[in-house]
């Protein structure tokens, strides 16, 4: 019987190729979702910790759901999660709020064993299948394979976006919209021209070093706006689509639906 090894490491080659990745961000609790994102097409799915309400078991049972049902997961976490989440089996991690260089060096430290990194060793967790795959293959896997994707979100870390894209060990970077407005003062207003702005500059700047750019994409139109610019991970946002779905079918189908990201 062919087992199929719990931590996920597929999303790391795909960074490094030169395809569009597309996926989605879900702050709901809920396997059920992670498999509907999966069955739906998406390539991989943000599990949003970050600003989501899913506990650590549930989040566990979110990352059993995903390899079940073929869809990458992600689990977005604050760095003082890194640990626990890890070990229960994220394959790629996605941190919010990097600005700088150091900070990006900081989580490959917290990501990779030694002798790469320092992130303590349990070969006991569902990473290393409970010990069936512990010791030097799980940590050789994890530092081979496990993907670190940091968040610009500030207008320093628009600033450092090469420096931090350069870091070795950071797999790919995210523009986040919506926190880099509100940090310009422009509120939600992410398509205002001077975030624009930012935006591209920052994503050309990743793009530059080779490393893979990213960045919220809610449109067909938009994914090609910010491709032009060099991003090629986009993703999208579960509750504003099914929300989307939700009042189009409350209003029997009428225009003029808005939704904010």
């Amino acid at each position: 019987m062919e087992i199929r090894h719990p931590l996920d490491t597929r999303l790391s080659g795909l960074l490094r190729g030169d395809s569009r990745l597309k996926g989605v961000f879900s702050g709901l609790p809920s396997p059920a979702i992670v498999e509907m994102c999966a069955y739906a097409g998406f390539e991989f799915i943000i599990i949003d910790n970050e600003h989501g309400c899913a506990d650590l078991e549930t989040t566990e049972n979110m990352l059993r759901a995903a390899r079940a049902s073929g869809i990458i997961p992600v689990v977005r976490c604050l760095p003082q999660d890194l640990s626990r989440v890890l070990d229960m089996g994220a394959g790629a991690v996605q941190i919010p709020m990097v600005s700088t260089a150091m900070q990006a060096r900081e989580l490959v430290e917290q990501v990779r064993y030694p002798r790469v990194g320092r992130r303590g060793s349990a070969f006991s967790s569902r990473a290393a299948g409970y010990g069936a795959f512990g010791g030097m293959e799980h940590t050789t896997r994890s530092n081979g394979g496990i993907a670190l994707i940091a968040m610009i979100e500030t207008p320093e870390g628009v600033e450092n976006a090469q420096a931090i894209a350069s870091v070795e060990g950071v797999d790919a970077v995210f523009v986040g919209p919506n926190d880099l407005a509100h940090a310009m003062g422009y509120d939600n207003n992410w398509t205002s021209q001077p975030v624009e702005a930012a935006i591209e500059k920052a994503l050309r700047a990743i793009a530059s070093t080779g490393k893979c750019a990213g960045t919220v994409a809610l449109t067909p139109e938009a994914e090609d706006k910010y491709a032009t610019w060099g991003a090629r991970y986009f993703a999208n946002v579960a509750t504003s689509i099914i929300t989307q779905a939700l009042r189009k079918a409350a209003s029997r189908g009428q225009d003029g639906i808005s939704i904010q990201y």
